[in-house]
C-alpha cells in the first residue's frame, strides 16, 4: 500500500502556525528543500511508515519517494517538532534499519519457565528502495532449551535484502529463571539476663542483703522460753 503525504515549501525563517511543523528533504544528487507539513498528516503517515517504509511525498513538483531519516519531539508533550526526509533513487541500494517481529511460542518458555532475552530489536539491511519491508519475522518456536539461540545467520531475509553486519550476533535466546536462595537460619545465643530467676526459682534483688551461710561447727543460739526456763 502506498503511503502518501503532502507538504509545502517553506520560506526561510517563516513562522509557522501551531498546526504545522518544519521539515527538510535531501538526498544524493538532489537539491535540499525546506518544508512545512501539517502535524496531523505527518503523524498519520509516520504511524504507517515508520523509518523503514517509503513515503510518497509531494511538495509541489510531483511526488518523490522518501524515507524518514530523523525526527525531533517536544520533550514535555512528546509531539513532533521537526522531520528529516531522505529522497531515494529507486535504482540505487540504500541502508535502512528494519525492526524485528517476534512470532511463535518457545518450548523453553512454555514448559521450562524460561524468560525470553532480546539482544537485538532491529537489523540494518541493504537493498533497493523497492525491496524494503516494514519488519522481519523472528520465529522463536525453535528455542526448545536454554542452550538454543537465534542468530543473524539463522534469519531468512526477504528477496533482495541482505544484512549489513557480517558478524553472527545473537538476536534472542531463552534464559533460565533466577531462583532465590532460601535464607539460612539465624542462630541466637542465649545470654543471661540480670534479674532472671536463678536455680531454685529465687530472683536476686540488686542491693538486698545476702544471708550468711552457716559455719560448720558453730552452735545455734538457744531460744529462751518465758519464765526463764530453757
Amino acid at each position: 500500500m502506498e503511503i502518501k503525504l503532502s507538504a509545502q515549501e517553506r520560506v526561510s525563517q517563516e513562522k509557522l502556525s501551531a498546526d504545522f511543523m518544519p521539515g527538510v528533504v535531501y538526498g544524493k544528487g538532489v537539491e535540499n528543500h525546506n518544508l512545512k507539513i501539517k502535524k496531523v498528516d505527518f503523524e498519520k503517515a509516520f504511524s504507517k511508515a515508520g523509518e523503514s517504509n517509503l513515503i510518497s511525498l509531494d511538495f509541489g513538483s510531483g511526488p518523490v519517494k522518501v524515507l524518514v531519516k530523523d525526527t525531533q519531539r517536544n520533550a514535555l508533550k512528546n509531539t513532533f517538532t521537526h522531520v528529516d526526509f531522505y529522497q531515494v533513487n529507486m535504482k540505487e541500494k540504500i541502508t535502512a534499519e528494519i525492526p524485528f517481529h517476534f512470532i511463535g511460542e518457545a518450548k523453553a518458555i512454555k514448559e521450562l519457565g524460561g524468560v525470553l532475552i532480546k539482544d537485538m530489536s532491529h537489523l540494518e539491511v541493504e537493498c533497493l528502495p523497492g525491496d524494503l519491508v516494514d519488519h522481519i519475522d523472528v520465529d522463536i518456536s525453535v528455542l526448545n532449551t536454554f542452550e538454543d539461540a537465534i542468530r543473524i545467520n539463522d534469519l531468512v531475509l526477504p528477496k533482495g535484502v541482505s544484512a549489513v553486519s557480517h558478524t553472527n550476533e545473537m538476536i534472542t535466546a531463552v534464559r533460565e529463571p533466577k531462583v532465590e536462595a532460601e535464607p539460612e537460619p539465624v542462630v541466637v545465643e542465649e545470654v543471661p539476663v540480670e534479674g532472671a530467676p536463678t536455680e531454685g526459682g529465687a530472683v536476686p534483688v540488686a542491693g538486698a542483703p545476702v544471708a550468711a551461710a552457716p559455719v560448720a561447727g558453730a552452735k545455734k543460739e538457744e531460744t529462751k522460753k518465758p519464765g526463764g526456763k530453757k
